[in-house]
């Protein structure tokens, strides 16, 4: 087996297929920056759900409800994406962290076989590839730790949502067992 650098000689855990539409584009029919978020981010939850996960609302293995939350980004944009294309967008590799899940994604495009017969290489464009890390999180406020009522007057303090404390927790046992299950039978195919 031969190994390569590029993204696309690799078989993806996951990939889907999306539809290029207008909203997705800025005036001149490309694709906004942060829409390649977007892309990434509904590719994890289609993977997700084809697991029969909740996508990113789960129970923890004490019944408490956590979620996730992108601690971190890493985006590498290497060609635009135009408005009614069909790129793929794909899931390359997944790392299981005691707290956090880290994807390496990237979107492709899939030239028509016509363009270049001879070299198959180029029928698959690297776009875009990103690498994410997902961290486990409980909101705290939703714990069962006591809360203060709010007072009837005007000097009583207004809940903020972004003071809402939120702190890591290991990423479920469930969840870690259904992901490192789809990474060994990836590996084994």
């Amino acid at each position: 087996m031969t190994t390569s650098t590029s993204n696309t000689a690799i078989t993806p855990l996951f990939s889907t297929d999306y539809h290029i539409y207008i909203n997705h584009t800025d005036a001149g029919g490309i694709v906004y920056h942060a829409n390649h978020l977007i892309f990434f981010e509904n590719c994890r939850r289609d993977w997700f759900t084809k697991l029969g996960l909740n996508g990113y609302f789960l129970q923890t293995d004490d019944g408490q409800v956590q979620h996730f939350v992108v601690s971190q980004a890493q985006l590498q944009y290497r060609k635009a994406i135009f408005l009614d294309e069909i790129i793929n967008v794909r899931i390359d590799k997944v790392e299981l962290k005691p707290a956090s899940i880290v994807f390496y994604q990237s979107i492709h495009r899939h030239l028509p076989p016509e363009v270049n017969q001879k070299d198959t290489k180029s029928l698959d464009t690297l776009l875009s590839s990103t690498k994410i890390v997902i961290a486990c999180v409980k909101n705290l406020i939703n714990s069962d730790q006591p809360s203060t009522p709010l007072e009837n007057s005007s000097d009583a303090p207004i809940p903020v949502a972004s003071a809402t404390p939120i702190r890591p927790i290991r990423v479920p046992k469930k969840l870690h067992d259904m992901i490192q299950q789809a990474v060994t039978q990836h590996t084994d195919e």
